[in-house]
């Protein structure tokens, strides 16, 4: 099945935060402590991924122009919008940590070179690998995460989904149509574009900088067609 690696993803999710529910009572320092320690993980993973490109020109136009989209879409603000509501529904105990934990949580399960990798192969290969070892460590992200951000962290599965989900089902077209030299270049500018965005995720957790990351995501849409523009143009 096409989907499984990705529903397996979205399994691994609810059972880390189901698990971190149980250790919501530690104490504000040490979760902050906690906080610190991911921050710095999640900059060195995206450190580690952003100096993987290969055109830094294809980075930067990528991240321009996805900067100009997502600013235009206020993709941030609709986020923000989701977890308010959510917030809602659940009761007004919960209003400081849903909006926060659905954010973040999303962001940093969704932006990264696992995700897309994996989906790629689950789609052309049938090969779920990739998106199950991923489902093993979002879970322990997710059981952290839920311990300091609270329960907000289970709706990350939904974009989770839809985004893995999305990708798979394509890909079991898109091997027709694109040739392997201009996929396995689009995976590694993607992942280095993706690479970026999670360092600004780990900047904003360690409460450094407050980067509107989502409204940055375009940019990996627009990865491919910034890639073909400037192979053609010999850039």
């Amino acid at each position: 099945m096409v989907l499984f690696g990705a529903l397996m993803n979205g399994a691994g999710i609810l059972i880390g935060t189901c698990v971190g529910l149980f250790f919501h009572n530690v104490s504000e320092k040490m979760k902050e402590t906690i906080m610190n320690g991911i921050g710095l993980v999640i900059l060195l993973i995206g450190l580690q991924m952003a100096v993987q490109s290969e055109n830094i020109i294809v980075l930067l136009l990528s991240l321009l122009f996805g900067a100009i989209i997502g600013e235009r879409c206020q993709i941030e603000e609709r986020f923000e919008q989701i977890g308010k509501w959510l917030e809602n529904r659940m009761g007004a105990h919960q209003q400081t940590s849903i909006s926060r934990g659905f954010i973040t949580a999303s962001l940093i399960f969704v932006v990264g070179a696992m995700a897309v990798v994996g989906a790629l192969d689950s789609g052309i290969r049938g090969d779920h690998d990739i998106l199950l070892t991923k489902a093993i460590i979002d879970g322990f992200v997710a059981l952290v995460l839920t311990t300091t951000l609270g329960f907000g962290v289970v709706f990350s599965i939904v974009p989770v989904l839809l985004y893995e989900g999305g990708i798979a089902l394509l890909a079991t077209q898109i091997d027709r149509y694109i040739p392997e030299a201009f996929l396995d270049a689009f995976i590694v500018e993607m992942t280095a574009t993706g690479g970026l965005l999670i360092v600004a995720i780990g900047l904003n957790v360690l409460h450094i900088t407050n980067i509107r990351v989502a409204n940055l995501l375009p940019s990996l849409l627009l990865v491919g067609l910034v890639l073909y523009l400037t192979s053609s143009i010999g850039l």
